[in-house]
């Protein structure tokens, strides 16, 4: 089954549970909209370090220049944005679909990323963190999301562990625990290839 990967926050590690769970399990990968930075963007990253050749990267629906919330970005380039114009690739293969920054980011005036997945009707991976305030910020997207009937498949910790907030999460939300991604020394190809390998990736 296809999934979005969706997190609590921006910068919260999405990109690398999604080439984890490329890596592992072979999915296609998709970033509906890209803002900024794209030359090195998300899918060129999943390209440089996902070894699994059954990945396909679809291209971007969006590409825009300027590197801050898509909705502003949208409109620096002139460019409307609605839900309708998101399509799924076309793909025999599983797909992930990676969001841009936290739930509520807007990607128009009317549209939210929360929009967006709801659209879409795809099961949610949503990848937590432990920075101070992570409790919040898991419990309020969890919220937001369950008020949609947004079906969440479960919870990917990334980054250094705390494990008391990881347990008072789970706890609290009921939500399995599909894996945790530490807090990589190096992130590259090898890095992700052997995480892969050695830990058991739910989706």
């Amino acid at each position: 089954m296809s999934i979005i990967v969706a997190g609590i926050h921006t910068g919260i590690g999405k990109t690398i549970c999604s080439a984890v769970i490329c890596q592992a399990l072979g999915y296609d990968y998709w970033k509906p909209v890209q803002a900024g930075d794209l030359d090195n963007s998300d899918s060129i990253f999943i390209q440089r370090n996902v070894t699994n050749s059954t990945c396909k990267i679809h291209p971007e629906r969006y590409r825009l220049q300027t590197p801050m919330s898509p909705h502003k970005a949208a409109e620096i380039d002139g460019i409307s944005i609605t839900k309708e114009d998101f399509i799924l690739p076309t793909s025999t293969n599983k797909l992930l679909v990676e969001t841009a920054g936290g739930i509520m980011s807007p990607l128009a005036d009317n549209l939210l990323n929360i929009d967006l997945m709801e659209y879409l009707q795809l099961p949610v991976i949503l990848v937590s963190n432990n920075y101070l305030g992570s409790i919040n910020h898991t419990l309020l997207t969890v919220a937001a999301m369950q008020q949609r009937n947004i079906p969440i498949k479960g919870l990917v910790f990334s980054g250094e562990e705390v494990s008391s907030s990881r347990e008072f999460i789970l706890q609290y939300t009921r939500l399995p625990l599909l894996f945790s991604i530490p807090l990589f020394e190096k992130t590259d190809a090898a890095t992700i290839a052997t995480f892969a390998a050695n830990n058991t990736i739910k989706c």
